[in-house]
Parts: C-alpha cells; sequence; structure tokens
C-alpha cells in the first residue's frame, strides 16, 4: 500500500529540477518551505511490535484481565512456565573493577571457598571491597584509608551477600556480582530479576492488570534471550532499554512486586517454546508486525490513543537530514512512498524518497525515524 507525500523544501526553480517533487506539487501535495525545513509529526512511542504498555494501562482501565491483555498482543501463543536465574551486563559499572560498599554479611566465593568479609581491618572500618583481573587470577582488595589486597586467586571470584550490595558506578543489587571480560555481570533468579526490571518499565502505581501484564511481557523476554545468547557469552541480557531497563534492587517498588508474585513464573509460548516478548510504550493505534514471528502482528488497536506527549511535533532543516546520507547535495523533498496501511495516522511509515540536488536517496521509516531521534515510525511530514 502506498501513499505520497512530498515536501518541498526550496524555491520553486530547484523545485522543478526533481521530478518525484514536481509530480507531488501537481497533486497539490507539496508544502513550500523558505528557507529549507520539514516539519514532523509523531504519533506513538517505540517500535510498536507486541505488547503497548499505554495500550495494556486502557485496556485495563476499562476491566480487561493480563491474561486477556496479552492474548490481544501476542495472538495464537499459549501458557508455560519457566524459573532459573538471569545474568545481566550492568552497564554502568566500570569494566576493569567490581566495587562494592562494605557491609555485615557480604562473603566472596572463589575456586570452591568462601569468605566472609570483614567489616573491620586493622582496627579501621572497611569502606569498600574490590575485585579485579589480571591474566588468569583475581585480587580481592579492601579500602580504608587505602586500598589494601586481602585474597589473590586463580579463576573468578565473586562477591554475594543476603542484602543487597551497593555497586558503585550503578545501584544496588541482589544475588551475585562477578567481574567479566565483558564487564560486571550481576546474576540473580529470575523473579528476582523482574522485581529490578517491571517499574522501570511501566509505573507501578498503574492498574494491576496493566503490570501484571507488563511482568509476564518481561519474563517472557528474558527467558527468550537466556535461552537464544551465544554459549560463549558471559551474560543474557543488558540492563538498558537496548534489552529491558533493569535497575536492581534499586528499582524494586511493592506494586509490581505484586504483580510479579501474582504471575510468578508465568510466560508465553509459541509450538512449545518462549516467544519473542517485544514490547513498547505506544504503537500509536497500529501494531506493526514481524515476519519472523507469527504472533507479532499488524492489527488495530482501538485502546492506544498514543502517549500523554502526542502528537510530538518537530522541525528539521535541511542540512539536520541531509548529513546523514553523503552526495545529496541540498535538499530538494522529503517524500514518504510507502506506509504498512491507511487510517490512524495513515499508518507506519516503511519507505521514503530523500531528493537532494545531486541525487535521491530511499530508506526505510525505521532508520529514517532513528537517524533523526524520532518517537517511532508513524509521522506525517508536511
Amino acid at each position: 500500500m502506498i501513499r505520497r507525500l512530498a515536501v518541498l523544501l526550496t524555491a520553486a526553480a530547484l523545485a522543478a529540477t526533481t521530478a518525484p517533487a514536481h509530480a507531488a506539487a501537481s497533486r497539490g501535495e507539496s508544502v513550500r518551505r523558505e528557507p529549507a525545513s520539514v516539519t514532523i509529526s509523531t504519533t506513538g512511542n517505540g517500535h510498536g511490535k507486541g505488547l503497548s504498555q499505554y495500550g495494556a494501562r486502557n485496556r485495563a482501565n476499562a476491566g480487561q484481565g493480563y491474561r486477556e491483555i496479552l492474548e490481544h498482543y501476542y495472538p495464537g501463543t499459549s501458557w508455560g512456565t519457566a524459573g532459573g536465574s538471569i545474568r545481566v551486563l550492568l552497564t554502568d559499572a566500570p569494566d576493569n573493577a567490581l566495587i562494592v560498599r562494605s557491609q555485615s554479611g557480604l562473603k566472596a566465593r572463589g575456586q570452591g571457598k568462601t569468605w566472609t568479609l570483614p567489616t573491620r581491618r586493622d582496627g579501621k572500618p572497611v569502606k569498600k571491597w574490590r575485585v579485579k583481573t589480571s591474566g588468569t587470577r583475581s585480587e580481592l582488595s579492601y579500602r580504608t584509608g587505602s586500598w589494601h589486597v586481602w585474597r589473590t586467586r586463580r579463576g573468578a571470584i565473586e562477591l554475594v551477600s543476603a542484602r543487597p550490595m551497593v555497586l558503585f558506578g550503578a545501584g544496588s543489587y541482589r544475588g551475585v556480582l562477578r567481574l567479566t571480560d565483558a564487564g560486571v555481570v550481576n546474576e540473580v533468579p529470575l523473579e528476582t530479576y523482574l522485581r529490578g526490571v517491571v517499574a522501570s518499565e511501566v509505573p507501578a502505581t498503574w492498574p494491576h492488570a496493566a503490570v501484571e501484564a507488563q511482568s509476564v511481557a518481561a519474563r517472557t523476554y528474558a527467558v527468550f534471550e537466556r535461552e537464544h545468547v551465544s554459549s560463549a557469552r558471559e551474560y543474557d541480557l543488558c540492563d538498558t532499554a537496548a534489552c529491558q531497563v533493569y535497575r536492581g534492587a534499586s528499582g524494586e517498588h511493592p506494586g509490581s512486586d505484586a504483580a510479579v508474585r501474582t504471575t510468578a513464573g508465568q510466560v508465553l509460548t509459541y509450538e512449545g517454546e518462549p516467544i519473542f516478548a517485544q514490547f513498547s510504550a505506544s504503537n500509536g493505534g497500529y501494531s506493526v508486525a514481524d515476519e519472523r514471528f507469527p504472533y507479532l502482528v499488524a492489527e488495530w488497536d482501538e485502546f492506544d490513543r498514543g502517549v500523554p506527549q502526542d502528537p510530538q511535533v518537530r522541525t528539521f532543516t535541511g542540512d539536520q537530514i541531509t548529513r546523514h546520507w553523503t552526495g545529496l547535495g541540498d535538499l530538494v523533498s522529503v517524500e514518504v512512498t510507502e506506509r504498512d496501511t491507511d487510517g490512524v495516522h495513515e499508518g507506519h511509515v516503511t519507505e521514503l524518497r530523500i531528493t537532494g540536488t545531486l541525487r535521491e536517496q530511499v530508506t526505510t521509516g525505521s532508520a529514517f525515524a532513528r537517524f533523526l531521534g524520532l518517537r517511532s515510525t508513524m509521522f506525517t511530514v508536511s
């Protein structure tokens, strides 16, 4: 399905040199700008695949339970269970050291041995504990006024405590902390991991069914990633929006903790395997399909009316657009040449043509949105 929307950005003489822009002008679909600029109005937030968080909120407000919500956003799936642990790369922690605040009950483990770490040494309070690696050896040190080596062992040394550990540079974390070649990794039981995720993805005070739906989607997403990670990698997920936002014990909230408990262990499956449970803030009223996964479909979502800030209107200069492609020259026009459907805001943009004075560039809607920092591919150009 193709719709064209051309925006002429230069004087008439320049516009006349470009056939696509001139054709659009003859249909009255052009907006002239002097000097060159493009105004883009965006609806929704995110890739629009799978669960819509604002759509789930609105469905919960309308009385739908979390299972009904999830069965809408992931049609054709079944219910299953999962457990185990998750390894999370903590991207804010320093890459070359694992440093935690000293606390009672803190322990270190390595090569089959466990040490309870003292809170005082030589009559002075211990402020921090640090693990560093050199080759195949790990060094465990404590800090009073300065650093002192306490143990050196072959292989990894990890830190563990029954209470959350304060990791310098990052936050507070339960479970196990270890230093790997990739950086600091936090390993926790799956349900504990969810406690640090859900309130970071949706407000924990939202209707309970919406938070429950997010809990199941996040759990399923984590298990899918764990099962598809390379065996050579030392972690399953990162802690940012590139995976799922995870803030450890620092991100826990009683409301989302309750949703994690009431959905404990539940995941969505397809043909017996956990699904790729993608989700985003808002699909803008129409979800986006992913041809790789039959349960990620394109369909109308009457409960998703976008995010509260919609529409987001931004104006870009020609230079801000052309800098993403070399050799275009000055910007002449931006044409939306293809969308995934007609309807709400004419659907998500799947293809555009960027015309410059020197050449044209065809690109995808997702690439264009990424280059300009747009919130979604559901946008109009004027």
